[in-house]
Parts: C-alpha cells; sequence; structure tokens
C-alpha cells in the first residue's frame, strides 16, 4: 500500500457531494468538511440518508450487522453517483471497505479518550449501591466490567445504550442510568463538554480503533477527488489510525469483538509509535489480555507493520485468533 502525497497542488474547483448521516454529530462532521472543501475552492453540497445502524435502535450492534450498517447506504449512493465522498467516524467504519471504494483521506484526529457523563456521579467510585452504566460498545463494557471486579462492584450493571448522541443523554437524563459512557470527540464537537464529568486515560479505558478521527471514502475509481482531498489529510493521525485498525482486521474486529485498539506517539522519542491493544471475554470467562508495543513509523506500511506485530502479541497472550470462512 502505497501512501499517497500531500504536498501536491490542490485540485481544480470540484463540485463535490457529501453523503451523510443525519444525526447531529454526523451533520456536524460533513458541516466541518465542507467548509474545508469549499475554503478551497470547491462547490459542496450535502446529501442526508438514514443508514439501519440509525433505524435499528432495539438492539446491540453486535447482533444485527456490526459496524457497516451505519456505511452501507451511503456507499450505495457513492457508488450510483447521488453523492461523491461520504464522512465517517472511523470507529463507526468496518476494517475492509468494499472492492471499488478507499479510504482517500484520514483528518486531525480529535480527543480519542471515552468520556464519564453523569449527573450525579463524579466518576466510577462514586456509583451507588446496585447503579446501572450504559454502554452501546462491548468494548467499554468488558473494559467496566474488569474495572468494577477490581473494586469489588460486582453489584453495579452494565445495561446495553442505543441511539445517537442525543438520544442517549436524553435516556440518561430521564433516569434509565447512573452513568453512561461515550466519546468523547463526539461531545467537543457538539460544545457539548460541560456534559463530561471526567475522562479515562487510555490506561484504564483503551479506546477503539479509530475513536475520534474522521475518514473519508470515495470510489477507487474518482482519482480527481482522491486528489482534491489530499491537503486535508493529517498523516500523524493516519498512521495511528492505520496502526489501530490493522489489530482490528487481524483479530476479524467487528463490533462482535470486544477489542480495543490504541496509538499515540512518543513524545520522548520522534517517530517512535506506540500502540496497546486489549481483548476482554464478555461472558467473563477469561481475563482481560493487554499488551503493547512501538516501533519507528513513518509510512503506512511501518504502521500497519507495528499493528501485525502487536496482534501477534495479542494472540499469544491468549486473545482467539479469528475463525476465517
Amino acid at each position: 500500500m502505497r501512501s499517497p502525497v500531500s504536498d501536491s497542488k490542490p485540485a481544480d474547483s470540484l463540485p463535490i457531494v457529501i453523503a451523510t448521516r443525519e444525526s447531529r454529530l454526523a451533520l456536524w462532521q460533513a458541516e466541518h468538511v465542507k467548509a474545508l472543501l469549499e475554503g478551497m475552492g470547491h462547490r459542496v453540497s450535502l446529501l442526508g440518508m438514514t443508514t439501519k445502524g440509525d433505524q435499528i435502535l432495539d438492539r446491540s450492534l453486535s447482533k444485527v450487522g456490526g459496524k457497516g450498517l451505519f456505511v452501507k447506504e451511503l456507499e450505495v449512493a457513492l457508488e450510483d453517483g447521488r453523492a461523491d465522498i461520504a464522512v465517517h467516524s472511523l470507529k463507526d467504519v468496518p476494517m475492509d471497505l468494499p472492492d471499488g471504494f478507499a479510504l482517500a483521506c484520514v483528518m486531525e484526529r480529535e480527543d480519542p479518550r471515552d468520556a464519564w457523563v453523569s449527573p450525579a456521579c463524579a466518576s466510577l467510585e462514586a456509583l451507588p449501591p446496585d447503579a446501572i452504566v450504559g454502554t452501546s460498545s462491548l468494548r467499554r463494557q468488558v473494559l467496566l466490567r474488569d474495572a468494577l471486579d477490581a473494586m469489588g462492584r460486582q453489584d453495579v450493571r452494565i445495561e446495553p445504550l442505543r441511539g445517537n448522541l442525543d438520544t442517549r443523554l436524553r435516556k440518561l437524563d430521564e433516569g434509565g442510568y447512573h452513568a453512561i459512557v461515550l466519546a468523547a470527540a463526539g461531545l467537543k464537537r457538539l460544545k457539548l463538554d460541560d456534559r463530561i464529568r471526567a475522562v479515562f486515560e487510555p490506561d484504564r479505558s483503551l479506546p477503539a480503533a479509530g475513536q475520534g478521527a474522521l475518514g473519508i471514502e470515495v470510489r477507487a475509481d474518482r482519482t480527481e477527488l482522491v486528489e482534491a482531498l489530499k491537503p486535508l489529510i493529517h498523516w500523524p493521525s493516519w498512521y495511528r489510525v492505520a496502526a489501530e485498525r490493522t489489530v482490528s482486521r487481524a483479530m476479524g474486529g467487528s463490533c462482535s469483538m470486544p477489542l480495543a485498539a490504541y496509538s499515540d506517539w512518543d513524545m520522548a522519542e520522534a517517530g517512535q509509535l506506540r500502540l496497546d491493544a486489549a481483548w476482554g471475554d464478555p461472558e467473563g470467562r477469561a481475563p482481560l489480555v493487554r499488551v503493547g508495543a512501538q516501533a519507528a513509523v513513518a509510512s503506512l506500511e511501518q504502521a500497519e507493520a507495528l499493528g501485525l506485530r502487536v496482534t501477534q502479541a495479542l494472540q499469544a497472550a491468549g486473545a482467539p485468533a479469528p475463525v476465517r470462512p
């Protein structure tokens, strides 16, 4: 996989239609990209769409088809020419795109951490007896369960929480949960920072692969769009996301896989990328497995190599190898 070059001259002005989900956060993301592209001289409009992932709210994603439910309709719009690009939260994008599609750009990452949101409880430690914590993620479920068990808090229940960000906050405010865990990035993008009581540092709640990063998907044959999007690429973020997504891909990662993968740059040693990964059993039959490694990274190939190395260490420590068809 060759890294595209981001220092070329901007492409000529293009008419660009952005396919986007219609949740408030998805529209913010699309509007953000729209403003950047318009600032580069392109003519940009939005095509709002409702995906199956937005419609099915009574079951967990792991039981109804996984992350692809949030992107399939957008890809159909790209394929039939109704839209030119799709803006995604990368943690919602399947690890392998369908044939004919490409990730053309990863933008600068927002805060990748998990956020603790609660009207009454300042922290996990402050939960009352028999409290209920809501999360939409198997990854968060196993990490929360591990932390709560270490505190001797087997009384705390972790319950499913579906819906867009505003829906989840409403369910919390209506008293269905004592606290919920959300991605900090979405709250910050919508200026809801005041809802964050605390953030979990990665050593306590390791983020999902790609969390906090925006990616732009195109049809692979739309080379003029790939060229036009190059100025929006943030290579340090793309390298981090590439390493993380390689772990998820190699592990067969999906919403049914309780897997975390998070990387960041070593501030003491330039060019060194640190990658950590964790796997847990949602049934609690096996202990949480966590591994990490670091390497010099200056290309997508080197980032992916680090991801494969960490995957091997994860499986050697007890995480299951994926079952291939």
